[in-house]
């Protein structure tokens, strides 16, 4: 085992904990809710894939096309129809983020059961672009490599389109004071709701790609959800760089302990890693601690 193949598995791993951690910032960032049921959608894109591929052949890329609008289309009505009423009865302030916590929290367990009635409880994977490749030396699957490529271009997708375009302006102005930005002719809840569509189109996108190369069940929402969150109070709430450094700092941290010491040690790594930056710099890698 060598150095460089650890490093390209770690890129491959943090790159999609990257681009998952990425849509939850940013729906919590814009809108000021912490989504709980955020990784329900990553199973349900993950099963969708499954199902395209063992009943009718048809590609993940296919899955894929499909997934990203409709977790977009998802996570939008969500934001209008169940958690606007949310928003309109506490504000922007605490309150908003326990009611939403509570709202998402049982959002969580009615999709986990809906999972469960269509496909049981038990693990599920398949077969895809899973040739070996050489890379400098080093062998990976090729479904990895698709993974990667795709982190790569939907984060820089993102990065562009909040820093050069109207709309993302707009999304960092009401991240930044969603109170003071009805003045300058901002639509606060058009922006939230974009803001959260564009956290479900990224998460859907990422379920796809997990499933061509990790073991998937009904109820591992959960987990993904942990450690979104995780990748995301190491980056700092709400920053995006952040995100992208604690996601690779992630993978790389389970890639090296799954391949050195023991793969069953990975989740205990995750939380090691978040306990020693909360102890060293609360407020995340690239957050700024309040006064």
């Amino acid at each position: 085992m060598t150095l460089f193949e650890i490093l390209l598995g770690g890129l491959v791993l943090g790159g999609l904990y990257a681009v998952t951690a990425m849509g939850l910032t940013l729906q919590y960032g814009v809108a000021r809710i912490m989504n709980l049921a955020y990784g329900e959608l990553l199973i349900g894109a993950a099963f969708l894939a499954y199902f395209l591929l063992s009943r009718w052949n048809l590609s993940p890329v296919i899955a894929l096309a499909i997934a990203v609008p409709a977790g977009f289309a998802i996570q939008w009505l969500v934001y209008q129809f169940l958690l606007m009423p949310l928003v309109r009865r506490s504000g922007a302030g605490a309150a908003l983020e326990i009611d939403s916590i509570l709202l998402t929290f049982g959002m969580l367990f009615v999709v986990q059961g809906v999972l469960l009635a269509a496909f049981g409880g038990d693990f599920v994977s398949y077969s895809y672009a899973s040739t070996p490749v050489n890379v400098l030396g080093a062998t990976v699957a090729a479904n990895r490599l698709i993974a990667m490529a795709f982190a790569f271009v939907a984060s820089l997708s993102l990065y562009l389109l909040l820093t050069r375009t109207r709309w993302g302006t707009a999304i960092r102005a009401v991240a930044v004071s969603p109170k003071s930005a009805p003045l300058v002719g901002v639509d606060v809840r058009a922006m939230s709701a974009l803001a959260f569509g564009i956290g479900g189109a990224l998460v859907a996108a990422s379920g796809v790609l997990v499933s061509m190369f990790l073991p998937f069940s009904a109820s591992g929402g959960v987990t993904f959800t942990t450690k979104a969150l995780i990748v995301v109070i190491l980056g700092g709430a709400g920053n995006l760089l952040g995100c992208l450094m604690a996601g690779l700092l992630l993978g790389l941290a389970e890639t090296a302990v799954a391949r050195l010491v023991d793969p069953g040690l990975t989740l205990a790594v995750n939380f090691a890693v978040f306990l020693l930056v909360l102890l060293f710099k609360p407020a995340g890698l690239f957050g700024k601690a309040s006064r």
